[in-house]
């Protein structure tokens, strides 16, 4: 049975760090493309950040670019969300996603909350 589990949340001053890591099981995993996804409170699901199966060419929401920085261990089979210089606005909860072609398993979400 394919499984994400989001872990890392937690509450955080404006301008802290925080990594998120997302750890999965069941399904191959290096085969996925990985997105990290956040949604806030009132808001739609966005996605933040994305990395290619070998984990080349990541890519990033304008809002977190220079800031964010995703990552993944096929060996672990992990992906991780390092998350720098956090500001209020980046307050949600963080979602992993594995997609490969029609299949798409999701995580629970872990909250972060950037706040003084």
């Amino acid at each position: 049975q394919a499984q994400l589990v989001e872990s890392g949340g937690g509450l955080v001053q404006p301008g802290g760090s925080l990594r998120l890591l997302c750890a999965a099981s069941g399904f191959t995993f290096s085969r996925y493309t990985m997105t990290w996804y956040r949604q806030a409170p009132g808001k739609e699901r966005e996605q933040v950040a994305a990395i290619t199966t070998v984990g080349t060419s990541p890519h990033y929401a304008d809002s977190v670019m220079g800031r964010f920085t995703i990552s993944r261990d096929n060996v672990r089979n992990t992906v991780t969300l390092q998350m720098n210089s956090l500001k209020p606005e980046d307050t949600a909860v963080y979602y992993c996603n594995a997609r490969y072609s029609l299949m798409s398993y999701w995580g629970k979400g872990t909250l972060v909350t950037v706040s003084s």
